[in-house]
């Protein structure tokens, strides 16, 4: 028998909601991850896929002590914002892309109000020049990249993600977000675990083999490189799936297979075996090449980031004649991006293998002025300013956490006339920004941008000038 639904009033929502409950759910606004907040009694209840001023019908999914997650069972009252036939038939069900349902111009309008609403908290910030968002290139299959767990038998595979809050996971089925390249792979991937009998990992036993497909797309040369992320070595099984791979998909080059034992949800292990003789890829932004490992770092969505690199380069009004210091520089893209309109650029990365792949990328672009270096920031930039180094221009590509306050300390102690703070995180925006300016750094503009359009996420580059 079907559960009626429950009214949201002081009489139906006295008692916390439950697993399987159903309510006719307010939204009245939507906080940082795109979910839709509605209060049952004494409860919020975080609802996907809904829009500010929708009157929904949800069913509780998760209950936590803190938070309540329910899943939109029909749209009682709809938003003028809403498309009526979503680009994807999973939407209703598959919250990886909370906003795909929302006109691309709402998208925008509603990442602007998030930031927004974010930096209105905090004094410092007040003044700011907040722009509209910079649109996604394109706004389907721009993804170049995924991350997927394997899951299900080798006679009915599921590739795909976790569902929030659960253990299921959702297929890719042909997702309107990836590379259609991408979807290519998994396809065929599938169809050779079920001809191979390859045994898929099971995490509540221990057995098995496939736990992960990690799969990246070059798209200016539109190859591929795939890594078989398995519980243990097993080369005739890999290689025979690899084969079937390239006889079925002849646009892959690479395949790796990932050792990965550990019992935890980490993707890669520490050792990697080459199925193939090719063991990078090659992609460009702008007309800077990139040589992509299995774990490079490399932007997901390339046409985006060209676009936030060109407004590094307007904000940073370089002549030619500047000293520049990239924090968190990665593989290198952004301080090989600037080099050409600078005399010094010094990367800073705590990774020795981002150092060691960007110091492999400047050589591939015949790059000369770049230097790169390995450790923690407070210490580096303390060494740089021991060693006399003044740059004009320091470029902080911000960890999702933050930096933390010494590192914008040491960054502020090199006194830059110029700041430029790129985050893909809110809580990294507000945070740096503010303790930046208790420093003696004001902010004067934030650019939002859309790099991952159809889901809540807004990156934003912020300019800061030296009272």
């Amino acid at each position: 028998m079907n559960k009626q639904p429950q009214r949201a009033d002081k009489e139906a929502t006295e008692k916390k909601p439950r697993l399987g409950d159903i309510f006719d759910l307010p939204i009245s606004t939507l906080d940082e991850d795109g979910y839709g907040i509605s209060r049952s009694g004494k409860t919020t209840v975080l609802v996907s896929g809904v829009l500010p001023g929708e009157t929904v019908r949800a069913k509780v999914t998760f209950c936590g002590r803190r938070e309540v997650f329910a899943t939109v069972v029909r749209v009682l009252r709809h938003s003028p914002a809403r498309l009526q036939t979503p680009p994807c038939a999973c939407s209703a069900s598959c919250d990886g892309c909370r906003f795909i349902a929302i006109k691309y111009p709402a998208q925008l309008d509603l990442k602007r109000g998030m930031v927004g609403n974010a930096i209105r908290e905090y004094t410092a910030l007040k003044g700011v020049t907040l722009h509209p968002v910079l649109p996604s290139p394109v706004q389907l299959q721009y993804r170049n990249s995924a991350r997927l767990v394997i899951t299900g038998k080798f006679t009915a595979p599921v590739i795909g993600t976790y569902r929030r809050n659960s253990q299921d996971v959702i297929d890719v089925g042909d997702c309107p977000l990836y590379h259609p390249l991408i979807i290519r792979v998994v396809a065929a991937v599938k169809e050779g675990i079920k001809r191979g009998k390859v045994p898929v990992y099971s995490a509540r036993s221990g057995s098995g083999l496939l736990r992960y497909l990690v799969i990246r797309v070059s798209e200016s040369e539109n190859r591929a490189m795939v890594v078989f992320v398995t519980a243990q070595r097993s080369f005739n099984e890999i290689h025979h799936l690899g084969k079937f791979l390239q006889g079925s998909v002849p646009e892959v080059e690479v395949i790796v297979q990932n050792i990965n034992d550990s019992p935890g949800k980490a993707f890669f292990g520490e050792k990697d075996h080459f199925v193939t003789r090719k063991q990078t890829l090659q992609d460009t932004i702008g007309v800077i090449r990139f040589d992509i490992s299995p774990r490079s770092f490399f932007p997901a969505n390339s046409g985006a980031s060209k676009t936030a690199y060109e407004n590094i380069l307007e904000w940073g009004d370089l002549s030619g004649r500047e000293t520049l210091i990239c924090l968190y520089s990665g593989s290198g893209g952004i301080p090989l991006y600037l080099a050409h309109r600078a005399k010094t650029v010094v990367g800073i990365e705590p990774g020795e293998r981002g150092v060691r792949e960007a110091e492999k990328n400047a050589r591939l672009n015949g790059i000369r002025n770049c230097r790169f270096e390995a450790g923690e920031g407070a210490d580096l930039l303390t060494e740089l300013r021991g060693e006399g180094i003044a740059p004009d221009l320091i470029v902080i590509n911000a960890p999702a956490k933050g930096c933390g306050r010494e590192v914008l300390q040491q960054a502020a102690a090199l006194a830059p006339a110029r700041i430029i703070h790129l985050s893909g995180s809110l809580l990294s925006l507000v945070q740096d920004l503010d303790i930046l300016n208790r420093f003696g750094y004001r902010t004067l503009e934030v650019q939002p941008m859309d790099m991952f359009p159809h889901t809540p996420r807004v990156d934003t580059l912020s300019l800061m000038v030296k009272e």
